[in-house]
């Protein structure tokens, strides 16, 4: 039975060796966005930066406990909300204010809600959540693919993408994200499946 993404892994394969090789060893991309909003997804994603997953998820679920009356807190309660309350969540300072600012600017229509952003391409969404504080390209990036589910998305300054193309390649250092982007310009329009498959050849090696 073929998979989601089984047409993008036959070219992937027949483009690239090391593709070939990754999507033999790892099978089907089992990459499946979640549905929510982008606002949700900027929250926990300014959750996450700089902490261990585990130390992020347990701020979350404080974050969450102090509203149990919504499945996530909704951005006008996250505006109403004290300093206090919210550091006690766990949250450092810097992203208390990002986190208010990602309230802020998703109540005024900066940050769209999902339908509206499946109306905008990358690069626009791009250009209009790195104007939010505490949000960053890769932020937005990972948003792309994990959220919105974007095919084409390549996260070349990320890490453990560039960590799989090295153990993939067998390289002593790792790829610079500018000529990382030019050499994954072969994998387009499936470049959110090349990463996902980078991803798990550097989490194979650990």
């Amino acid at each position: 039975m073929p998979t989601m993404h089984a047409e993008a892994e036959a070219r992937l394969s027949q483009c690239c060796p090391v593709m070939r090789r990754l999507i033999k060893t790892h099978g089907p991309c089992g990459l499946v966005p979640q549905k929510r909003s982008p606002y949700e997804a900027l929250v926990s994603a300014v959750a996450h930066q700089q902490l261990h997953a585990n130390a992020a998820e347990a701020i979350l679920r404080r974050f969450k406990a102090l509203f149990p009356k919504t499945r996530f807190p909704k951005p006008e309660q996250v505006l109403d909300a004290s300093d206090e309350a919210l550091r006690g969540c766990g949250f450092s300072m810097g992203k208390l204010l990002a986190i208010r600012d990602i309230a802020a600017k998703t109540l005024s229509g900066h940050i769209p809600t999902r339908a509206a952003a499946t109306k905008l391409d990358d690069d626009e969404l791009i250009a209009r959540l790195v104007e939010v504080r505490g949000v960053g390209r890769w932020t937005v990036e990972m948003l792309l693919i994990f959220t919105l589910g974007r095919m084409d998305v390549f996260p070349s300054d990320d890490y453990g993408v560039r960590n799989g193309w090295r153990i993939a390649k067998k390289l002593d250092e790792l790829p610079k994200p500018k000529e990382f982007r030019l050499l994954a310009a072969c994998w387009q329009p499936h470049r959110t499946l090349a990463a996902w498959y980078l991803w798990r050849a550097a989490d194979a090696a650990k």
